[in-house]
């Protein structure tokens, strides 16, 4: 347990992070995120932000070392994609029950696992995860790894992040000192060249990464790795010999980022692939990298002719949805680094934007957002559900994008509403993206069930206009049938 406090102290003092540069050496200790109340999941764990960030990598086994349920609650907690292995998507859990924490079985068990994961499947790796109980109980899964590391040839990686050292913004920067520990560079590829890149904080929602990637090919700049989105082993463990790094999102893996820049000279930058302009600075940026890192400059004009080319597909394409979303509102209720690329993306084709939460923003992100709005009224820490509701049902948003935690109160308040975290079922990254994007904007807005659910039942309009209704046959059943589940007759409607 001391070493995991060591490294929780270390990843609270991040230099990157020009927030935590400001604060004093005290509250420099306590970290960036709230302090957790006792039994409560306060939006998510350490242990929960680990397996976010590592389960994308796709050929690996994720053994969690704990009783049943602690699997149970984080197996498939968001919408990666993979293009080719399934096992991240196979669920393994020691599952300790009270007789194996009593008779102190932990260890045992856990090394058994390993054993039967490798004969079974046979991964390049195996990740193992404690959990609150097994830190507790004191369960030594380094020592269990080491030795199974050894017993089996294959690497077994303890990723220290019990739920309850933090939030799950930590655990996500555990998951990555687990990587830079046991895994980046301890494998050294053969065929290392002037072109390759690591993109850091990609996840591969939905297939985002694989609308960016044909981009990068089409320059000739490869990607080493995409910590995590589907991702595998091999590449990631051959990762410090890229020549450039991207962070997408900062919140998340800035300490990797760093230390990946000071142990193998790596120079990184955050950006978006969300919305065109951004999509452009950040293929312009990765160039610029690779040149002072020692690429023939001529990929600097490959670039602009490429930005070039893909503008003007992308704008055209747009060009039909200007006129029916120009002047629309949207009411973003989001964080992280989506509280400013997504706006700026929306705001690209003139619509406008009445307000954007920045919870799990960085000052970073916040000072953006401020750039680009230009108004600080438009900007919210966290908007309780029924600010939330009166803000709709008073109109003064023509759609909410959100995620699902959310989605019920837009519905309520008869207002569209479209996914855009992490659950969601299309991919919004570069220039094909941004157009999906709009597209689900417009079908959403645009949709006929609106008007219609916004409309009076036919028992609650005036006698006037309940004249005027047709009143087929189906339609007397039917107001009969809501009648009598209602426990009401006709004279109760009154009027109508």
């Amino acid at each position: 347990m001391s070493s995991l406090r060591a490294k929780i102290q270390d990843v609270f003092n991040e230099p990157a992070c020009e927030q935590n540069r400001g604060k004093d050496a005290k509250a420099r200790k306590e970290g960036c995120s709230k302090p957790l109340t006792p039994g409560a999941a306060a939006g998510g764990c350490a242990f929960d932000g680990a397996k976010i960030v590592l389960q994308p990598i796709t050929d690996v086994a994720h053994l969690i070392h704990a009783p049943l349920a602690c699997e149970g609650n984080s197996w498939d907690n968001r919408g990666a994609a993979s293009s080719g292995p399934t096992l991240w998507r196979t669920s393994f859990t020691t599952d300790l029950t009270e007789l194996d924490v009593v008779m102190g079985q932990g260890e045992r068990k856990l090394f058994k696992a390993i054993r039967e994961i490798k004969e079974a499947y046979g991964p390049p790796a195996i990740f193992v995860y404690p959990t609150c109980v097994t830190a507790l109980i004191g369960d030594d899964i380094e020592a269990v790894c080491t030795r199974a590391a050894e017993k089996f040839g294959l690497p077994v990686v303890p990723v220290n992040a019990p739920g309850f050292v933090g939030s799950k913004n930590l655990g996500n920067k555990l998951a990555g000192e687990a990587l830079l520990e046991h895994v980046i560079g301890t494998v050294e590829p053969d065929d290392a060249g002037p072109y390759d890149i690591n993109i850091l904080g990609e996840f591969n929602l939905s297939g985002e990464f694989w609308l960016v990637k044909p981009l990068l090919d089409r320059l000739g700049i490869r990607v080493r790795a995409c910590i995590p989105g589907d991702a595998r082993y091999l590449d990631i463990a051959c990762a410090h010999r890229a020549r450039a790094a991207m962070m997408v999102c900062s919140t998340a893996l800035i300490n990797l980022a760093r230390k990946m820049e000071q142990r193998w000279d790596i120079p990184f930058f955050e950006g978006s692939f969300y919305g065109i302009t951004d999509t452009s600075e950040a293929l312009r940026q990765i160039s610029q990298l690779l040149v002072k890192k020692g690429a023939d400059p001529e990929i600097l004009g490959r670039t602009e002719a490429l930005i070039a080319d893909e503008e003007a597909i992308a704008w055209k394409k747009l060009t039909a949805y200007r006129p029916r979303l120009e002047g629309k509102r949207v009411l973003l209720n989001t964080g992280g680094v989506k509280s400013w690329s997504v706006v700026h993306a929306l705001m690209e084709i003139g619509i406008e934007i009445v307000g954007t939460s920045v919870k799990k923003s960085t000052v970073e992100d916040k000072e953006r957002i401020k750039q680009i709005l230009k108004d600080d009224n438009h900007i919210f820490e966290q908007m309780a559900a029924r600010e939330l509701y009166a803000m709709l049902s008073e109109h003064k948003a023509d759609i909410m994008l959100s995620g699902g935690r959310t989605q019920f109160i837009a519905l309520k308040a008869k207002t569209p509403w479209l996914d855009i975290n992490q659950e969601r079922q299309h991919p919004y990254a570069g220039y094909d993206g941004m157009v999906e994007l709009v597209r689900q904007v417009d079908l959403a807005i645009h949709n006929p069930i609106w008007r219609q659910v916004r409309e009076p039942a036919p028992w609650d309009c005036p006698a006037a206009v309940r004249e005027e209704l047709p009143s087929t046959k189906s339609e007397t059943a039917t107001l009969h049938a809501v009648q009598e589940f209602a426990g009401t007759t006709a004279d109760d409607f009154g009027e109508c």
